[in-house]
Order: C-alpha cells, then structure tokens, then sequence
C-alpha cells in the first residue's frame, strides 16, 4: 500500500509539474507575471521567492496551480488585487536588493527595509543620479510603478498607507504596468496560447518519455503459443502448444502484437504461417501451414465487443528486451503516443455518449494507486508507460469544454472570439460554478466507485 501511495504520488507530482510548467513557460514568454508557481494545493507547506515568482510546495498533493497576475473573471482590476500587486513590487524591490547583496544594510523586516530603500531610491530630480543609484543597490534599474511605490513611501513614511493611497487612487502609471503584465488583459491569441500549453506539455512530455522508455528497453512478448483451443482454426490447421511463429504471409513476426496485426490484416483471407517447432534433443524444425481465421467478437477495451479476425491461439508467456537507438526511440515514442492518444479519444468518446458504462471505465485515486504500485513493482519501462498514458489523459481530459478546466477556459475565449467580446462576468462566474459542481459530483464518483470496486473483490 505505502509502495502504491507513494508511487502515485511521485507519478502526479512529475505530470502536475510538467502541465503547470507548460503554462508558466509561456505566460513568462508573454510577459504576463506569474505570482506563483505550486505543487500542490494550499495550506502552503514552504516556498522560496526568485525574480517575480514564488515556488512553493503545498501540502494537499495530487494538484498544483500557476498563479498569474489579475482576477480571474473579472473585467477591471479589484482594490484587492491592485493591493496585491502593489505588495509584490514590493517584494521585487527587497528580493532585487537582496539578491544584489545590500539587504543586509535595509534591515530584516519588510517594513522598515523598505522605509529604508524608499529613502534612498526616491525619484530624485537628476534622473541619472537616480538611475545610478538604482544600479548600486539593485542591480537595474527602477521601472515606472516602482518609482511611484517608492515616492509614495517616502512621502508618507509608512509602506501599509503608502499602499492604500496608491490602491484608492487608481494612478493611471500604476495601472498601465498591471494592464501590461496582467493574464485577463492580455491580447486573446496570448490568453489563448498560455492556457493551452498546459495539455499540449502533457502531451508532448509522453512521446519523450516513450522514448526514453524504447531507449532503455521495451519488454515483449514472444510469438510463441501457449494455448491452442481445440476446434479453433489454428488447431484444426495443425499449430500446437510451444510452437514459435516466424512468419505469417512474409511479413517477419518479432513479438505478439505482431502476430495479432498479420491475423487481422488478413481480413478473414487464408494466411500462410512459417512456425518453429520444438524437437526433444534436437534444432526445431521449421513448418508451414495454411490458416483460415474466424470472425468471433472480443471485447475491445472499452466495455463493449466487436468482431475481430482470430486464430485461437493464446501466448505462453515468454518475454524479451529489445532496445532501439535514439532517432528510432524517437520515432517509436511518437508512433506509440499517436496511437495512445486515439484509443483514449475513442474511449472518452463513448463514455460519454453511454456505449461504456462509466462505473465500468472509470477508476479515481484509489484504482490510479493500485495500478501505479503495481507498475512500480513490475519495472522501470511499465511504470513510464503508465506515466505516459496518464499524461495522455491529463492533456486530453483537459482540453474538455468544462468550466475549471483548461478546456473550458479555451471555450470561454472561442465564444469571445465569435462575439467579439468576453462573456458578461456573472455567465463565467456561474459557469466556474457548475464546473466546480461537476467535477466534485465527479471526484465523489470514482472515488465511491473505486471504494465499491474493492469490497467487491
């Protein structure tokens, strides 16, 4: 149990970090202020402050945020969020001295050090004497909502009135450099761009891991039958227990899942089967047979069953470890993911519309923590794997017209684009609402399953 927890834990904490990095990357690249950077939701557990941003891990895991400059929804900035935005200039400045090695002369506290850095950075009426000293104690220069902060701090000899004043006065430089830096006043192609990088990290990150995952070794199956049931074409044609399949219609058989793609290829036509088979004491012997496959319904993976060209034949077990170069690894890691992707698609796709039913698709925390412990115990390669298809799902499930999530967000922007204005604040408040009803009818339903699922079993 300690080994499934913790597995997941370190699975989420990898896919979190990298959605959440996605995000940050291209806020910064636009320019837009990041607040802060979380693993994991509040109560924050400790953070360390570089440049404009805090990085911060919180104690509720399983989730993270990327906090930008401005309120979510709303059309202007609130007293509340100018007043945060004055606090973290602020902490520029102290955190700007302290990494150019002169905090130390300001003093410990907040407060007085920046009674102490407004003293001595106040706009002064020589602005090159102004910018030189800037450079002395800061290591740059001072930016226009700066120097306002640090007059009016000057002027009042107190930081909590000299932000007040700032707050209730609304100065127009003030709020040029928020509108400037701010997520909801950025251009919509921008907002568009900083919200989809979040899933398309997740979505990218799988096709590198899948060929770290090549890289180190990829575990198969071989070709070899374990059971032939009786009555099934490839008993009646004479395939038998311990028999190894080299070839089917000239196409060479490496592993399983090769074998599965010729029979099904094949489309119910006869297929011609090379095959070794074992002699006692002695080299196999290399056979050939003809083999007319049978069209039965299998189950498909997504609760439902289709009919699919079948020989009758199962495997015996037996693995191998094959390795591939890193362009090939590449490659692969791209095929791989593509094809991942398409299967998860198709099964979201009939989730939703009912062909399978969600009690029987769904897992929550719990199943997510059995299965990450038990790919944990079987490897490196199996553990990957299930690290890529989750990050497959987290991109996906994402990218979903559901308000709180990305995708709803993404939703929001197409209806701006088509109005030529956002949605009336009190639509986008309501909606947030719903979507946080959903996904916590949602969260309580996997997890009640999953729970339903164990006293079951």
């Amino acid at each position: 149990m300690i080994i499934s927890i913790l597995s997941a834990v370190i699975i989420f904490g990898i896919l979190i970090i990298v959605h959440e990095t996605g995000h940050f990357l291209m806020a910064k690249h636009s320019g837009v202020r990041v607040i802060r950077y979380s693993v994991g939701y509040p109560p924050k557990l400790f953070g360390i402050r570089r440049g404009e941003t805090e990085y911060a891990f919180s104690a509720t895991p399983l989730g993270g945020y990327v906090r930008m400059l401005g309120d979510e929804v709303a059309e202007e900035p609130s007293a509340e969020t100018l007043d945060g935005y004055v606090r973290e200039l602020q902490a520029d400045l102290l955190e700007a001295a302290r990494h150019h090695g002169t905090a130390a002369s300001l003093g410990a506290e907040p407060a007085p050090a920046m009674l102490a850095l407004a003293h001595r950075l106040a706009p002064a009426a020589d602005e090159a004497a102004a910018d030189s000293t800037a450079e002395a104690i800061l290591g740059r220069a001072l930016r226009p909502d700066e120097e306002l902060l640090l007059a009016e701090v000057e002027r009042r000899g107190s930081v909590d009135e000299a932000v007040k004043a700032l707050v209730e006065r609304r100065a127009p430089a003030l709020l040029e450099r928020y509108r400037a830096q701010a997520f909801p006043t950025q251009s919509l192609a921008t907002r568009i761009k900083i919200v989809l990088a979040g899933p398309l990290a997740n979505i990218l990150f799988a096709p590198l891991l899948m060929a770290v995952v090549y890289m180190y070794g990829v575990p198969f199956v071989k070709p070899i039958l374990g059971e032939v049931k009786q009555g099934m074409p490839a008993y009646v044609a004479g395939l038998r227990k311990g028999d190894r399949v080299l070839v089917v219609n000239g196409q060479k058989i490496e592993n399983w899942a090769d074998l599965s793609d010729a029979i099904k290829a094949g489309n119910g036509s006869q297929i011609k089967v090379d095959f070794a088979r074992p002699v006692p004491n002695g080299p196999p012997s290399r056979l050939s047979l003809l083999v007319t496959p049978r069209r039965e319904k299998e189950d498909t993976g997504y609760g439902n069953k289709a009919p699919v060209w079948i020989i009758g034949v199962l495997p015996r077990g037996d693995e191998g470890l094959r390795r591939y170069g890193p362009l090939r690894a590449v490659y692969q890691g791209v095929v791989s993911s593509v094809e991942l992707s398409g299967r998860l698609v198709v099964g979201i796709a009939l989730i939703i519309n009912g062909t399978t039913p969600a009690r029987q698709a769904l897992g929550g925390p719990i199943m997510i923590a059995k299965m990450a412990g038990r790919e944990a115990q079987q490897g490196f390669a199996d553990v990957a794997a299930f690290t890529v298809m989750l990050s497959l799902e987290l991109g996906i499930i994402n990218l979903l017209p559901v308000p709180l999530l990305d995708g709803g967000h993404l939703f929001f922007f197409l209806i701006e684009g088509v109005r030529g204005k956002p949605l009336q604040l009190r639509h986008r408040e309501f909606a947030m609402q719903v979507g946080l009803l959903l996904l916590v009818a949602l969260m309580t339903f996997v997890i009640v399953n999953d729970i339903s699922h164990i006293m079951h079993s």
